[in-house]
């Protein structure tokens, strides 16, 4: 990614490379004044009822962050804002892998899709877009409290392992985005892909770590409330960015459940009102649940288990072991005695890494097909190797020069002449190589060589297994493209109707007001009969100038919409009701 090609600043210096693969052009030009106008509505909808039912770092937030109601937020203001806060925003791909969108909160950045919703979605889409993100997270992170939660959520969640059905699922998720924001998309294609994501849910098997966190961030960032479950607040993104669901969340059809670590577990169905919610008592709360779900995590269990979940994961992951060695790759195998993991292999391009910093001479080209070796206890000998000091070592004649066969607890023998060794800071050895090697395990040979040395890690247990690299410059993690998208129209050749939304939008702004706003509405209500959202931008302007005669035109004409659309019922009437209301953030 060029940084020409997005305003960068200190926060988003900071950024490693592969995150910034994820970041496109805002094109601010290219938002049309249809869009403007869904942005307008939406946003006076919301501000005018979430002010009553939203927590109070909404409305804050929404002034501490820059972001208005009648226009789209540049994501260039929003920075020169959010950096008092110690927060940048960037603008994305749409959906984005989740250990990435995690960890760009560890960063302190917000992830923004730059789309916005077509107008027929107006009420909710599936798709990530600048209302979602740019109305919905970003005021809340004004809260010192909640921002805190949302980084910390980052560091951890971009530590959870996946699985690949968890792969499988978001990629189902980023095409029913793509094709349900895309003007022209067949409703039988739409529905096919909105199945096959209710078949994978149906069928995702045992929940991965990725899943569970997926879960605790869809039940706290994106649909969470706050205070008591007799009264409780919004402050869920997801919420906050609903006009449909916002109200929908606050009636007794939904049941409201305390917040605790049980929502790890609960699903979700994107496609559909969620069922039930869960309300936390504060934002600190959320922190103790977050840091009590990590306990459970292979970051901090590490052992058989965490080594296990990186093998069914398929997927770039670090062990760590006691001595802190860490061991990035593509975990293939393991080998285990009386439940603890005695031998562990990977495959391709491997890396070994102390304190997340690669050592020299263990890089991939080092380890180009993979790295394998065994961890645990040599027989009869009660010091484990990571604990013995200089003099230990040479009694055991772990030594330079000498010619070595090492037994293990579980039946692995490593067999050849000790080259050197590799200590960390606090001087315990970590790896030892070896010349002339032979790895074998109850007779089946594991690993042999000649001239190639064999580097072995040294570590009692595994203490940490996690997603990623240790190191992020020991790998190639560049490989997202970034798609056109549906907002990749411009303001080049509006179309007429489009024109006429540009025309009242500047005579709402004082930039051009020698138009009638009778002629106007007639040629909608003859050319564009079904259109709604531009006849009540006509009639808040026909109250404001007390054109009475203009308004009731305009109110029987929405009437007549509504007979014929009753989906937009709710809609018309809202906005009706908007344009008597003056809101102000």
């Amino acid at each position: 990614m060029n940084t020409s090609e997005y305003e960068s600043n200190p926060i988003l210096d900071k950024l490693p490379k592969h995150l910034r693969q994820y970041i496109k052009p805002q094109n601010y030009e290219d938002y049309t004044p249809i869009n403007q106008a869904v942005w307008r509505y939406v946003m006076r909808k919301n501000v005018d009822y979430l002010s009553k039912v939203a927590h109070k770092s909404y409305s804050e937030g929404l002034r501490k962050t820059g972001i208005s109601i009648e226009n789209i937020p540049n994501m260039y203001g929003m920075n020169r804002i959010l950096k008092d806060l110690g927060w940048a925003a960037v603008a994305v791909d749409g959906f984005i892998p989740p250990a990435a969108f995690m960890e760009f909160q560890a960063y302190n950045v917000l992830v923004i899709a730059s789309d916005i919703r077509q107008l027929e979605n107006i009420a909710y889409t599936p798709a990530p877009d600048i209302i979602h993100e740019g109305a919905g997270h970003a005021p809340i992170i004004a809260n010192p409290e909640y921002a805190a939660y949302l980084r910390r959520f980052g560091e951890i969640g971009c530590k959870a392992i996946s699985s690949a059905k968890d792969f499988e699922l978001y990629e189902a998720v980023r095409h029913l985005s793509i094709i349900k924001e895309a003007k022209g998309t067949p409703v039988e294609e739409i529905e096919k892909a909105e199945k096959h994501i209710e078949f994978l849910q149906d069928n995702m098997g045992d929940p991965s770590e990725m899943a569970f966190i997926r879960n605790l961030h869809w039940w706290t960032v994106e649909y969470g409330l706050i205070g008591t479950l007799d009264d409780p607040k919004i402050y869920g993104a997801g919420l906050l960015s609903s006009i449909g669901e916002s109200q929908w969340c606050m009636t007794d059809n939904v049941k409201k459940l305390p917040y605790s670590i049980e929502a790890a577990k609960t699903s979700f169905d994107i496609t559909k009102q969620q069922p039930q919610l869960f309300v936390t008592p504060d934002f600190a709360f959320l922190s103790q649940v977050l840091e009590d779900f990590a306990n459970t995590m292979a970051l901090r269990k590490g052992g058989l288990s965490g080594l296990q979940k990186l093998i069914d994961a398929k997927e770039l992951g670090t062990i760590e072991l006691s001595t802190g060695l860490q061991v990035s790759g593509n975990f293939e195998s393991l080998i285990s005695h009386e439940g603890k993991p005695i031998y562990f292999q990977t495959k391709g391009k491997s890396a070994l890494a102390y304190r997340e910093k690669e050592l020299v001479g263990q890089d991939v080209n080092q380890h180009e097909t993979g790295f394998g070796s065994p961890i645990g206890r040599l027989k009869g000998i009660n010091i484990p190797i990571e604990d013995m000091s200089p003099r230990d070592l040479k009694a055991y004649k772990i030594y330079e020069g000498e010619i070595v066969s090492l037994d293990f607890v579980g039946g692995v023998n490593v067999t050849g002449r000790i080259i050197t060794g590799t200590r960390n800071l606090q001087g315990r050895i970590i790896i030892i190589t070896f010349e002339n090697c032979k790895v074998t395990h109850n007779g089946i040979t594991l690993f042999e060589s000649n001239e190639e040395l064999y580097n072995m890690a040294i570590g009692e247990e595994i203490v940490s297994a996690y997603h990623g690299p240790a190191d992020l410059k020991s790998f190639d993690l560049l490989d997202h493209s970034l798609s056109t998208g549906s907002q990749d129209k411009g303001q080049v050749g509006l179309s007429e109707l489009e024109s006429y939304y540009k025309l009242i939008r500047d005579f709402r702004e004082g930039n051009n007001t020698i138009i009638s706003l009778t002629k106007v509405f007639e040629v909608i209500q003859e050319k564009y009969p079904k259109d709604w959202l531009l006849p009540i931008e006509i009639y808040e302007l026909a109250i404001l100038s007390n054109e009475k005669i203009l308004a009731e035109s305009i109110k029987v004409h929405l009437e007549n919409i509504k007979l014929d659309q009753p989906n937009l019922g709710q809609l018309i009437d809202d906005g009706l009701e908007l344009a008597t209301i003056k809101t102000k953030v």
